[in-house]
């Protein structure tokens, strides 16, 4: 299972859009298109492609899904199932993305979590999943805030 923002795909650009007060979401998540891939993300994508189906889990918005998938495929990533938040859902990124990872662990093997949110891979390695930790961007305080304090991403 993969994350996608600031794992497979680097929000830096975008990051502005978190950063003043109001945050302007709308214009964060309409930059998503033009995020470029980070090369060690998609290589691991690929790399476990090979071996096992490789599943999507974001705490991006339902309404982003079409620019998702288009995304995934121009950059070559591997087809697979995309799990997105509710676009009601508020709920911190850690709660959304365990919620999901219990549910698919009922009926398959979850051989990994990708995920560059260090709240994230704590409470799934608490859970018992095995984890690797995306650290190949530099860390936002914006963006982590949104995660768990807006639950948006």
């Amino acid at each position: 299972m993969f994350d996608l923002d600031n794992t497979l795909a680097d929000t830096a650009h975008r990051q502005r859009f978190l950063e003043r007060k109001p945050r302007d979401w709308a214009a964060f998540f309409a930059a998503a298109p033009h995020d470029p891939p980070l090369a060690e993300g998609v290589t691991l994508a690929l790399e476990s492609a090979r071996e096992c189906e490789v599943v999507y889990l974001t705490g991006r918005p339902e309404r982003c899904r079409r620019d998702t998938l288009a995304w995934l495929a121009a950059h070559g990533l591997p087809e697979g199932r995309v799990w997105m938040r509710r676009n009601d859902d508020r709920r911190p990124a850690r709660s959304t993305k365990l919620e999901i990872l219990r549910r698919l662990a009922r009926d398959r093997e979850i051989r990994v979590l990708v995920d560059d949110d260090e709240l994230v891979c704590q409470d799934a390695e608490r859970a018992g999943f095995s984890v690797v930790r995306a650290r190949w961007t530099a860390e936002s305080g914006a963006l982590k805030e949104a995660q768990e304090g807006e639950g948006r991403t």
